[in-house]
């Protein structure tokens, strides 16, 4: 007997849909065949094991027949072990087992285990939206991924547990209740819960000023400092100053980490612009996103939030390389024998690193070990190129222990989040008519010439700085695109002279003698 059931397979981070036709028939052969066909990889090939163990638990015998189960369309590669579900459900219409009425309106997707219960997958989300696309009535996903996939509105999503309880739903017997999420509520009420405030950091009030300069401009940033001067614990508050993330935003964020396999079982959507720091060993494949199958980097998993480097210069050569057409385009194009897909990656680049091999390059009683070659060639691991997309350059000092012990409380997130936001909404007007434009980091040199022109007092500072501080050539416009910002933070119409002396200030690492 014939039987079609539908699904739906990940091809990057959009899902495709897949029908799963299974028939079974007898044969005068001694010899039974059991063959699933359509391109599927191991992974769906092992299904048979589970799936025949998943119905012999449950008491099913299945007969003595020839099978053949088909993935259309059968030129699409398939991976992973969504199909188990379906695949059963057509098996037992297929062996005439259980007989169901209309299937055509339903989805099906998830893993087997050998008593039947269902195993959680990845990318439940993109398949939930993809439903909904084509007009579905419900879809049906494991219990622990239903909260992300009942996100999408007009589809009813059953979180079932067992292999069971989607057979007893559809035959009438028992009626599971769709998952039902209060998006926006929950969206809404978690935005401004962090586990990292920046009052907790005492002095260093410059560094923080530069953060508030690069969060209200979407600026990347570079710390450069002795150890232990706090450089990683200023880095991990950056997103509690963020603005908050759109529900758009929110929903594209949320697509990736589903895809990833990221997201718990808690989770509807991420309410929180991701913070990502991945290790100074990680491989360029593991950044950018791909592999033999498909997954998203750490570049992409950043996407709408902030990418944390720690250790910049321990960094591969070839990683960080691999990083300058997305920091530039805020796309990355994975292009495999397999696959070629184009993906979304606009994060906000934040950087550490020390001044010198050693560490303690500038410090003000412990001496520095390393010579000036050796700090040139420390420096010279980040590329010009790379460092030309980085538009704050901030040195970071150790504050005394006498600081430390007697500091007040700094000042809290939140205040400084409301001065960036307000920041950003006036950049928002300001590029509502230029599609992809979004902060000040993102200017071309025509927007600039529009948005950020220097009046001749202002032309005459940033030469003088130049000249002075032996400012290359490459620092122009980073100052300039920093000076607007620190000009909206002010509430500042047109940039003044005390903005550009202060986004001079941001580009310590051009300075010519800076490594003496």
């Amino acid at each position: 007997m014939l039987t079609q059931i539908q699904s739906a397979t990940l091809l990057g981070l959009e899902a495709t849909p897949v029908t799963i036709e299974a028939d079974s028939y007898s044969t005068n052969s001694p010899q039974l065949r059991f063959a699933i066909v359509g391109l599927p990889d191991s992974a769906v090939k092992e299904s048979q094991e589970r799936i025949m163990a998943a119905l012999r638990f449950y008491g099913y015998k299945c007969p003595s027949k020839n099978t053949i189960v088909n993935l259309a369309p059968a030129d699409l590669r398939k991976e992973g072990t969504g199909f188990d579900m379906p695949i059963a459900i057509a098996l037992l219409q297929a062996y005439d087992l259980m007989r169901f009425d209309d299937m055509s309106k339903y989805m099906f997707v998830g893993e087997l285990g050998l008593d039947g219960r269902i195993l959680p997958i990845k990318g439940a989300l993109p398949i939930s939206i993809r439903a909904r696309k084509m007009g579905y009535e419900a879809l049906f996903v494991p219990k622990d991924n239903a909260r992300e996939a009942a996100v999408v509105n007009n589809l009813e999503v059953y979180g079932v547990q067992t292999l069971r309880e989607v057979i007893d739903h559809i035959t009438g017997v028992m009626k599971l209740q769709p998952e039902v999420v209060n998006t926006r509520e929950e969206f809404y009420a978690s935005q401004c819960s962090f586990d990292f405030d920046f009052d907790e950091v005492k002095g260093q009030e410059n560094v923080k000023r530069a953060f508030e300069v690069a969060a209200a401009g979407g600026h990347n940033i570079i710390l450069v400092g002795n150890p232990g001067c706090g450089k990683s614990m200023m880095a991990k508050r950056i997103p509690s100053i963020l603005p908050p993330l759109t529900l758009s935003e929110s929903l594209e964020t949320t697509q990736i980490h589903s895809v990833a396999g990221k997201l718990s079982k808690e989770t509807s959507l991420i309410s929180q612009r991701p913070f990502r720091s991945p290790h100074h060993t990680i491989s360029d494949v593991a950044l950018v996103g791909g592999g033999a199958t498909f997954m998203p980097g750490e570049i992409c998993l950043a996407h709408n939030g902030v990418l944390f480097l720690d250790e910049l210069p321990e960094f591969s050569r070839t990683v960080l390389e691999t990083m300058r057409q997305p920091l530039e385009d805020r796309i990355i194009t994975i292009s495999r024998a397999k696959y070629n897909l184009t993906l979304p990656c606009s994060f906000m680049l934040v950087a550490s690193m020390n001044p010198c091999p050693c560490g303690y390059h500038h410090h003000p009683t412990h001496p520095c070990s390393c010579s000036p070659g050796q700090i040139q060639r420390y420096m010279n691991k980040i590329s010009g190129p790379l460092m030309d997309r980085i538009d704050i350059q901030i040195e970071v000092e150790s504050v005394p222990f006498e600081d430390i012990a007697t500091a007040p409380k700094g000042e809290p997130s939140a205040a400084i989040r409301e001065r960036v936001i307000a920041a950003r909404n006036v950049q928002s007007e300001r590029f509502k008519n230029h599609n992809g434009i979004h902060c000040n980091a993102q200017m071309t040199s025509s927007l600039m010439q529009q948005y950020a022109p220097l009046d001749a007092e202002c032309t005459e500072v940033l030469r003088t700085a130049m000249k002075r501080l032996n400012l290359s050539a490459r620092a122009y416009d980073r100052i300039v695109k920093v000076a607007r910002t620190i000009a909206d933070l002010d509430h500042s119409e047109n940039i003044k002279r005390q903005h550009i002396a202060e986004a001079v200030g941001y580009r310590s690492m051009d300075r010519e003698n800076w490594v003496e």
